[in-house]
């Protein structure tokens, strides 16, 4: 098919991944009114035209913590990655350092540490939970440490699975689930043939190496669910704090409160999210609730945002809202899930254009022009 937007992507992954892996990345919790919330909340922004400003030198480059970025986009985690590509995660890594930004892994991926960090030539993110299983956080973090990692994103919104029911029906889960995505490889050869056969292992690179033993996918929803820990509070994350050197961004906040208690933590930057809709159907959506949390710490942290962005408008969005940069995951699976490390380079060529367009067109020179003055009004 003819791919001529970022949105495309989603159709042609559909296509390509069998339903079970299609619908754990495109679904979200209970009746997905937060995941369908924070694509319209931030589709509705209105952006304030402005002309004959001399747009002739436009630049979308800005910097993290000395870390200079092409566009202000990083690749969030996503787990499984490794499922929607032949190794999926050394190739959107590979996409990620090739178009300027960074590529965070998460700690349920596919692709261990050790396999991702040779692969590209800049630093990479690396992605952790909260777990009972503190014996594995440990290993995780002096893993990544000992590889490079210099920015550590600290997942805080998964104290509890949220219930993802498509994953019941779609055989990710649920009565029958091994036998069902036996029958759904059958009939989606291409995928079969790239990452059944050619990707294997299947099993949590990470969860393996600390373990000692493979963990498949049918063992991987119980551990997890096995391992996490309602009982966290701020206290819990102090030696991880106190253990780490690089940036530390604590990823799920959506209230001012807990952003200014990020702050006070000592938490070098937050990620306002609500998991992709993924956790807690019917809180705000990202867009919603990123206006009040940028005046609350805006200059204090570092703001990035997640959810809902789609295309290289969004990100002008969500700049505007106050964030310093986003966090994409769903749209650069379904690229890599489409056409694997070339079609996330193109997803992020896209979404570059798309930004110089709406910077043109509302007189925003840089990154730091983009600000609420760029929007008809304050927000929602």
């Amino acid at each position: 098919m003819i791919i001529s937007a970022p949105t495309d992507y989603r159709k042609a992954a559909k296509r390509t991944l069998p339903p079970f892996l299609f619908h754990y990345i495109d679904g979200g919790a209970y009746a997905e009114h937060t995941l369908k919330r924070n694509v319209e909340d931030l589709a509705e922004i209105e952006l304030k035209q402005r002309v004959l400003n001399n747009m002739e030198h436009i630049s979308t480059e800005t910097t993290l913590w000395d870390d200079k970025l092409d566009i202000p986009v990083i690749l969030a985690p996503v787990g499984l990655t490794g499922m929607y590509a032949r190794r999926g995660e050394v190739q959107a890594a590979k996409a990620a350092a090739n178009k300027g930004i960074p590529f965070t892994l998460s700690s349920v991926s596919v692709c261990p540490i050790e396999e991702v960090v040779p692969a590209i030539d800049r630093p990479m993110w690396f992605q952790l939970y909260v777990l009972k299983d503190r014996g594995f956080m440990k290993n995780a973090l002096e893993r990544a440490k000992e590889s490079g990692v210099k920015t550590l994103v600290f997942t805080v919104d998964m104290p509890t699975p949220g219930a993802r029911y498509r994953d019941a029906h779609s055989g990710m889960s649920g009565p029958y689930a091994n036998i069902r995505r036996v029958l759904q490889a059958m009939y989606h050869p291409k995928w079969a043939w790239d990452v059944g056969i050619h990707g294997k292992p299947h099993d949590l690179g990470n969860i393996s190496k600390y373990r000692g033993e493979p963990t498949h996918l049918e063992d991987y929803i119980g551990w997890l669910t096995k391992n996490f820990d309602p009982s966290i509070c701020w206290k819990d994350l102090e030696w991880i704090r106190d253990f780490w050197e690089g940036p530390m961004i604590i990823k799920g906040i959506l209230d001012p409160d807990d952003a200014r208690d990020a702050v006070k933590f000592g938490a070098d930057g937050i990620v306002v999210s609500n998991h992709g809709g993924r956790q807690l159907d019917g809180v705000l959506s990202s867009a919603r609730a990123l206006p009040e949390i940028a005046d609350a710490v805006k200059g204090d942290i570092k703001i990035l945002a997640d959810s809902g962005i789609r295309t290289g408008l969004d990100v002008v969005r969500m700049i505007a809202l106050g964030a310093d940069s986003v966090m994409i995951g769903r749209s650069y699976a379904y690229a890599l899930a489409a056409q694997g490390q070339k079609g996330v380079e193109n997803l992020l060529d896209l979404f570059k254009k798309e930004m110089r367009v709406a910077m043109t067109l509302t007189g925003a020179n840089s990154i730091s022009e983009i600000t609420r003055s760029s929007l008809v009004s304050n927000g929602l």
